[in-house]
């Protein structure tokens, strides 16, 4: 059964836009691995968030997932059956029946699940069985004309975290492009008189492929990336087809990401913003960085660390922005606070009614 991503976050479906990304942060900070070192379950707990706001964050996902639930990224072919057949014409395009012979069938996997439009459209024209039962509608749909011809294209999603988007990284993913008889059934769709539970009837299987890549440093959330020739096989000798990857950066828990620059948070004590300091930068590589505040510095105030960003496509690198947050000693200390109430003696002296009650004293 699939999960269902509010129970994720722990919010209702009725949950606003606000209270869904507070949930996030407050369950990113909670499970982050750096919070939780060696425990997998932290990390595949942070990694199950990620995935759940990267669909609940995002509206247009979000009223998809709404409507079709985890079938919520194949909405648009969906709706296009289901135009078709309301039209009252045929699913394929084109006016009558659509012709036998071989064709394609697509099953797309990643981390270990898959989804096959060949079944959701089988089933919604209402094919029941036989020989080529319940994924042949859609399958017919990609039957080609006997000759060589170019394989089909198959598309997949990976996600990466903001670490290995800054490095680059591997994975090996599973896709299920083109057909080929079914070897449990010899290709009849029947074992002793029942429907091969292997390829459902339709006498075709769709082998699994792995399919080892390479995502480029510096990589976007939602960038699309093409593998030429290795997508599902061509027809009679033709060439194979591509497949293309929708790239998922997960949210960090510290950083930000605009464009190529990344933004990050960093405590400042308040006595070294009133005299100057230095402060530590964490950065995506791992290192920190010195930083060398003035005297002065006000809270929240920015500071550019050049070249520190994110790889760029083109080379280089973008900046790291550290915006400092004021922080009081915790716990504070007697002589601490003594001199925290010196200092607003100070101030008050220094205002026009510090200074006439100030006045007062001395004359009585």
């Amino acid at each position: 059964m699939a999960t269902d991503l509010y129970s994720v976050l722990g919010v209702a479906k009725t949950a606003s836009e606000k209270e869904i990304r507070s949930a996030f942060r407050r369950l990113a900070r909670q499970w982050h691995p750096d919070v939780n070192p060696g425990n997998p379950d932290a990390e595949a707990k942070f990694k199950e968030i990620n995935a759940a706001f990267e669909v609940l964050g995002d509206a247009d996902k979000r009223q998809k997932y709404d409507r079709y639930g985890d079938q919520w990224m194949h909405a648009d072919q969906i709706e296009e059956m289901r135009r078709r057949q309301g039209a009252g014409g045929s699913p394929f395009g084109f006016g009558g029946a659509p012709r036998g012979g071989g064709g394609q069938s697509f099953h797309f996997s990643t981390d270990g699940e898959g989804f096959d439009l060949g079944d959701l459209f089988g089933a919604a024209a209402g094919n029941g069985g036989g020989r080529r039962g319940a994924g042949g509608m859609f399958g017919d749909l990609f039957r080609r004309a006997s000759g060589r011809s170019k394989g089909p294209d198959a598309e997949a999603d990976v996600r990466v975290t903001l670490e290995e988007a800054y490095a680059g990284a591997k994975r090996t993913i599973e896709i299920r492009a083109g057909e080929e008889p079914c070897r449990v059934c010899g290709g009849t769709g029947q074992i002793a008189g029942a429907t091969c539970h292997v390829c459902r009837g339709t006498g075709v299987a769709t082998p699994l492929k792995r399919v080892e890549v390479s995502i480029p440093a510096g990589v976007r959330d939602g960038q699309r990336i093409r593998l030429a020739g290795q997508g599902g096989p061509g027809a009679s000798g033709g060439a194979a087809g591509d497949l293309f990857l929708r790239v998922h950066v997960d949210q960090h828990a510290r950083f930000e990401r605009t464009d190529d620059d990344l933004h990050v948070e960093v405590d400042l004590p308040v006595e070294d913003a009133a005299l100057g300091g230095e402060v530590k930068v964490p950065t995506l590589k791992g290192k920190t960085l010195a930083l060398k505040v003035p005297a002065g510095s006000q809270g929240g105030k920015q500071f550019r660390l050049a070249g520190q960003g994110m790889p760029r496509a083109g080379g280089g690198f973008g900046d790291l922005f550290a915006r400092v947050r004021l922080v009081l000693p915790e716990p504070m200390t007697d002589e601490q606070r003594r001199l925290f109430e010196q200092l607003r003696a100070i101030r008050e002296q220094g205002t026009p009614e510090g200074a006439a009650a100030g006045g007062r004293e001395e004359a009585s």
